[in-house]
C-alpha cells in the first residue's frame, strides 16, 4: 500500500481501532487471569516480536541512556497494569475517557493559550459526566476503577515524555524494544502468580492482544507519521474514547448512558482542540496509548 497525505489518516484510524479492540479483548482476559497476568502476556509477546524485528543493540550506550530506557519501561508496565486493572471495574469507554486526561493535560501544560485551558476544564467536566458521580451514590460509585484509570492517564503522560527522551538516544525501534524488555521483567513476578490459571486459549488471546494493541498500531502509525499533518493526527487521536465505547459495545455489550455519552463528547471535543494544534510527537511510539 502506498502511503501519502490522503491515506495516512486511514492508517492512524486503523491503529486507533486496533488498540481499542485489543483493549476490549483484554477486558475478557482480565477476569480470568488478572490484570498483571494479562499485561505480562501482552508485553511478553510484543517484546519478542519487536526484538526480532528491531534486533536492538545492547552496546554503545551511556549509563544515562540506560536510565532513560529503564524509566520508560517502568512507565510502560505501570501504565498497562493500571489500565487493565480499571477494566475490571469500569466499561472500557469510561476507562479510556478518564485516562485520556493524562495526555490531554500534558499537551495543555505545554501550551500557554487560554483556549487550551478552557478545553481541559471542559474535558474535566466531561469526565465527571462519564464517571456517573452526579447521579450515583458514593457507595455505588466505583472509585477504585476511576482511580486506576486516572493512574493510567498519569502514566500515559509519563510514557509520552519518556518515549520522546528515549527516541533521542536510541535509534529506530531499539528504545521501545529495550523498554519492553524492562517492563516484561518488572511485571513478570506479579503476572506469573496466576500462571496456574492460564489456558492455551488465554495464551493465544494474549498473543492477539499484543498484536492488536502494540505491534499493529505501532507499525501503522510509524508509516503514517511520515506524511501526516500534526492537526489531523491530534484530531484522529482524540477519537480514542469513542472507538473504545464502540469496542465495548461490540465485544463486551457495554452500553453507556446518555449523560456518559455527552461527557465523552466533551472530552473528544476538548482533545481535538488541544491535541490538534500540538506539534507532532518526536517519536511515533509517543502517540501510543495503553489500550
Amino acid at each position: 500500500m502506498s502511503v501519502d497525505q490522503r491515506t495516512a489518516p486511514l492508517l492512524v484510524l486503523g491503529g486507533v481501532v486496533s488498540v481499542q479492540f485489543g483493549a476490549a479483548l483484554a477486558a475478557t482476559l482480565v477476569p480470568r487471569i488478572g490484570a498483571p497476568g494479562s499485561v505480562l502476556l501482552r508485553l511478553l509477546f510484543a517484546m519478542v516480536i519487536l526484538c526480532l524485528v528491531a534486533r536492538p543493540s545492547w552496546r554503545g550506550h551511556r549509563r544515562s541512556d540506560w536510565g532513560t530506557v529503564a524509566l520508560f519501561g517502568l512507565a510502560l508496565a505501570a501504565m498497562n497494569t493500571s489500565f487493565y486493572a480499571s477494566l475490571a471495574h469500569l466499561p472500557i469507554g469510561v476507562a479510556v475517557t478518564v485516562e485520556f486526561l493524562g495526555p490531554l493535560g500534558l499537551a495543555a501544560a505545554a501550551s500557554r493559550r487560554a483556549r487550551d485551558l478552557v478545553a481541559v476544564a471542559a474535558a474535566a467536566l466531561g469526565v465527571v459526566l462519564v464517571s456517573g458521580v452526579l447521579h450515583t451514590s458514593l457507595a455505588q460509585l466505583d472509585l477504585v476503577g476511576v482511580g486506576f484509570a486516572a493512574l493510567a492517564g498519569v502514566m500515559w503522560a509519563a510514557y509520552i515524555v519518556l518515549s520522546q527522551r528515549t527516541g533521542r538516544v536510541f535509534g529506530g525501534l531499539d528504545g521501545l524494544a529495550l523498554a519492553l524488555v524492562v517492563s516484561t521483567v518488572v511485571i513478570a513476578p506479579f503476572g506469573l502468580s496466576s500462571v496456574d490459571r492460564w489456558s492455551a486459549r488465554d495464551v493465544a488471546l494474549g498473543l492477539g492482544i499484543a498484536v492488536l494493541s502494540s505491534v499493529l498500531p505501532y507499525s501503522l502509525e510509524l508509516m503514517a507519521l511520515r506524511h501526516l499533518a500534526q492537526r489531523v493526527f491530534g484530531i484522529l487521536l482524540s477519537l480514542e474514547p469513542v472507538v473504545a465505547a464502540l469496542a465495548g459495545l461490540v465485544v463486551l455489550h457495554q452500553v453507556l448512558a446518555g449523560g456518559q455519552v455527552a461527557g465523552m463528547a466533551l472530552v473528544v471535543l476538548a482533545s481535538a482542540i488541544v491535541l490538534g494544534t500540538q506539534a507532532r510527537p518526536e517519536t511515533p511510539d509517543a502517540a501510543l496509548g495503553p489500550g
